[in-house]
């Protein structure tokens, strides 16, 4: 649910990026807001996948906290992302790292988790 919810942001975040700020920002910042928008895609669709791996193992705590660290990170990354695009505010540049880190461990727990299902 979460997975498909955060894909259906993602596209709005797309659309409202590619048809109301191309007028209002820099390219540079334009581009900043589409990194967000990729990674909160690519990060959607990994809640689906979480989703779908956790049917096989629901009780998997590492598959479970992967799930939560994914969407953190689109929080502390693509979230960040866009309101340092659309404020220029740039001390919201040091969340998103944060927001990679929670990526980065939850795909490592997502595979530890999947290599103990039986």
């Amino acid at each position: 649910m979460l997975g498909a919810i955060n894909a259906f942001l993602c596209v709005g975040f797309g659309a409202f990026g590619a048809h109301s700020l191309k007028q209002l920002l820099s390219t540079e910042m334009i581009a900043v807001y589409q990194t967000g928008v990729q990674y909160h895609f690519y990060h959607s669709l990994g809640l689906i996948i979480i989703g779908l791996v956790l049917s096989h193992a629901p009780k998997s705590k590492s598959i479970l906290l992967s799930g939560w660290l994914m969407l953190g990170g689109i929080i502390l990354f693509s979230i960040s992302l866009y309101a340092l695009s659309i404020t220029g505010i740039r001390i919201l540049g040091a969340i998103t790292p944060i927001g990679g880190v929670a990526f980065l461990s939850a795909w490592l727990l997502l595979a530890y988790g999947a290599r103990n299902i039986k």
